[in-house]
């Protein structure tokens, strides 16, 4: 039987980079997937012919995560359309960087936002179906940025450790229903956004790296699906480090 036979995931910001890798991942391993991005398009709708293929069921939504409204719509349309969320990812994230002497409301607002309050907003609309079940795993993504801090990141660091602080949070508060959530601190991952880094800058990251490389999506995509699953079923409230070592 695969790990994730059986079970829901939800996973905000799919369409691209680690948010696909993990929704591919999780359908190898049976679980139907249900994702969300601002805009559907076609690289969208091209993720969701991608995790079908894999044999499951899938279906991308159309919506802005930070907006609270639009938050507990969709979820109602995964539950209607699916009949369960069994595994919630909140991965949807920008970055708007700038020192802070420099850095405007609007590039704090923005990201807070999208990346914190769009996991609160997630959080809240898909708890009372996981107490019904009394059964979940909620799963945050983080960064090491959010554990250890980053010049000129204030308002991505900050969002990124809300987002530690959220699961341990939730899963001292609804554990005893048999809910889990932990967060997944990525290090340097080779992703688009990543790429287009100037080769100097990639190079200074490799060699801070104890194993000599960057990430993958997959690798990412690996410990998630640890802690989605049965595997990880006393495992709560904790942030995993995923970062080749860089950050001790």
């Amino acid at each position: 039987m695969k790990l994730l036979e059986g079970k829901t995931a939800l996973i905000t910001g799919a369409a691209r980079g680690i948010g696909k890798a993990l929704a591919l991942r999780f359908a190898a391993e049976g679980a139907n997937i249900a994702f969300t991005d601002l805009v559907i398009d076609e690289n969208g709708k091209a993720t969701e012919a991608e995790i079908e293929a894999l044999g499951v069921k899938a279906k991308g939504y159309a919506s802005n995560a930070a907006d609270f409204a639009q938050t507990k719509d969709v979820v109602a349309k995964v539950i209607e359309d699916f009949g369960r969320i069994d595994i919630l990812v909140n991965n949807a994230g920008i970055t708007k960087d700038g020192l802070m002497m420099r850095m405007t409301e609007a590039q704090w607002d923005a990201v807070i936002a999208v990346n914190l309050k769009s996991a609160f907003n997630f959080i809240n609309a898909v708890l009372p179906s996981m107490l019904r079940q009394r059964s979940g795993s909620i799963i945050n993504m983080a960064s090491v940025v959010g554990v250890h801090g980053n010049a000129g990141q204030s308002n991505y660091a900050a969002s990124k450790a809300g987002l530690i602080a959220l699961a341990k949070s939730i899963a001292q508060e609804v554990g005893s229903r048999g809910i889990r959530a932990n967060a997944i601190a990525p290090g340097f991952i080779e992703t688009a956004m990543t790429a287009a880094l100037p080769d100097e800058v990639r190079a200074e990251w490799t060699n801070k790296i104890p194993l000599r490389r960057g990430g993958k999506p997959e690798d990412i995509a690996d410990v998630a699906t640890f802690l989605a699953s049965d595997m990880s079923s006393y495992v709560t409230g904790q942030v995993i480090q995923v970062d080749g070592g860089m950050n001790m």
